[in-house]
């Protein structure tokens, strides 16, 4: 029998029988419910043949455990028989489920426990038991469950030996356009149609006028791209330019030597930082430039002693995955101090940097930094906390604090955080500071040029924004992908 043929059974039992019920023809005719339930649904596609019902009907079916006991016996009574009239010491049963056994029987007072030298011993206290549990068990399988008391449904549904299983059916009738014989209906009026008049004695499937039609697919924006395009035009707005920032692959001496960073600085070590293999690494760097980097770390200079140490050409040589892009920073400043006479600038960039973190709901191996810096002379640290304020305060931020830090390259040195609503605790969400003279005139900048400098995070403020409370729902496998169909654009500002 194929799908095509269960439509005509159906009415061929509707006329003679005037309605019908899905689950008992299901039975009568043994063809599957869900087939008769697609007959029924195929058929209700011609307007009018038929009317349905929505029921349901719910029984009790044996669970794995509860067959088992019907078959072989409760696990209390297999006990009480397993011990016999003598006892049996409790290691030398080896029944399965022995403890759920014993305990149903010390509860239907069939058994006791004696102490003796050997361990606990179980003993009978009845002479003859009755397996109530494997009878009632037995009825429930023949279909006879409303013979048994509702406490005694609920002791076996408790036991875990019976579920209740609930089918959903269709009470069918005949409508006011049944028919025997279903004729398929025309889709569209065609021009022969209307030309031979056959139009007339056709049926027409009936359009749905108020059907939304298949919504056309289109690209959507992360919540990621939303902040940063918000970011963007906030950066844009204060008369910042953006930095280029297709270099993922840098070498140590821009990602790091260049930053006044050591080269036995723990963020060098493998377990922070990626490594690449091939190319291992880089071998054209600015000759003249290389070495000033290379005497300030070693012997030091401009006023600074260096960090005094043996500094090796092959250690910023190796390449890594950029572990944030203040290596573009470095690189736009030195192209800044090569021009003749010096320009104030402002510059900025959004883009993705690598670390080898530890994941956690506020940290991930890849992420996107927004980094900037200004140029100017006489900068202090007052307007670096001034043009954060501003910056936040467009993006609606203003909750913040700032606390004094250390990094390799800047001097004072600040971190930046921001209260986050979800997590209920204070997030840092940037870094900053004004670039150390060792890093800054090694490049060629003029001895009163400042550069104040700062790396913030994409992924945190787009979680405050959105009340995400784990970043790896965020960006990584984990995402929703409804997440990103569903949030709304990105307004920063309040309102």
């Amino acid at each position: 029998m194929t799908a095509t043929d269960v439509p005509q059974i159906l009415l061929n039992w509707l006329n003679e029988h005037d309605t019908c019920d899905s689950v008992a023809v299901a039975e009568n005719l043994k063809i599957p419910h869900q087939k008769i339930i697609g007959g029924i649904k195929s058929i209700l596609s011609h307007d009018g043949v038929i009317n349905t019902e929505d029921y349901s009907v719910s029984e009790y079916v044996l669970s794995d455990e509860g067959e088992l006991m019907a078959k072989e016996g409760s696990h209390e009574y297999n006990l009480y028989q397993t011990i016999g009239a003598d006892g049996k010491l409790l290691k030398d049963i080896k029944l399965a489920n022995v403890k759920v056994a014993q305990s149903k029987a010390l509860e239907a007072k069939w058994i006791a426990i004696e102490k003796t030298e050997n361990g606990p011993k179980l003993v009978r206290k009845v002479d003859k038991v009755e397996d109530i549990v494997s009878a009632d068990l037995k009825k429930i399988a023949a279909g006879k469950a409303e013979e048994l008391e509702k406490a005694t449904i609920e002791a076996l549904k408790k036991r875990k030996a019976l579920t209740v299983q609930i089918t959903k059916g269709l009470k069918v009738s005949k409508g006011p356009n049944f028919v025997v014989t279903l004729e398929k209906p025309e889709l569209d009026l065609t021009a022969e149609m209307l030309a031979n008049g056959s139009w007339a004695t056709k049926s027409f499937k009936k359009y749905n006028f108020d059907a939304l039609g298949v919504p056309p697919s289109s690209g959507h924006y992360h919540p990621l791209l939303k902040v940063r395009t918000e970011f963007r035009q906030i950066f844009l707005e204060m008369g910042f330019s953006e930095m280029p920032t297709n270099r993922y692959v840098e070498s140590s001496f821009w990602n790091f030597d260049a930053l006044f960073q050591p080269q036995q600085h723990p963020a060098r070590d493998a377990h922070d930082t990626f490594f690449v293999s091939d190319p291992a690494i880089s071998t054209k760097f600015p000759e003249e430039y290389l070495e000033r980097v290379k005497k300030v770390h070693a012997e030091g200079g401009y006023g600074s002693i260096g960090y005094e140490y043996d500094w090796k050409i092959e250690e910023a040589q190796k390449n890594v995955l950029r572990t944030h892009t203040t290596a573009i920073s470095a690189r736009q400043l030195y192209l800044l101090a090569q021009q003749k006479e010096f320009k104030p600038a402002k510059m900025f960039s959004i883009d993705r940097v690598f670390r080898n973190e530890t994941l956690d709901a506020t940290h991930l191996a890849e992420f996107h930094q927004v980094e900037g810096v200004v140029a100017e002379k006489n900068l202090s640290l007052g307007h670096v906390i001034g043009l954060f304020t501003e910056f936040f305060r467009k993006c609606g931020i203003e909750n913040l604090k700032f606390k004094p830090t250390y990094n390799p390259y800047t001097e004072p040195s600040m971190e930046i955080f921001a209260y986050h609503d979800g997590l209920k605790k204070w997030v840092e969400i940037g870094n900053s500071g004004l670039f150390r003279p060792e890093m800054l005139l090694p490049m060629g900048l003029p001895p009163d040029v400042n550069v104040a400098g700062f790396g913030l995070s994409l992924e945190r403020p787009t979680m405050i924004r959105y009340g995400i409370s784990n970043i790896r729902e965020l960006f990584g496998p984990k995402i929703n992908i409804e997440m990103i169909y569903k949030n709304p654009i990105c307004r920063l500002e309040k309102e």
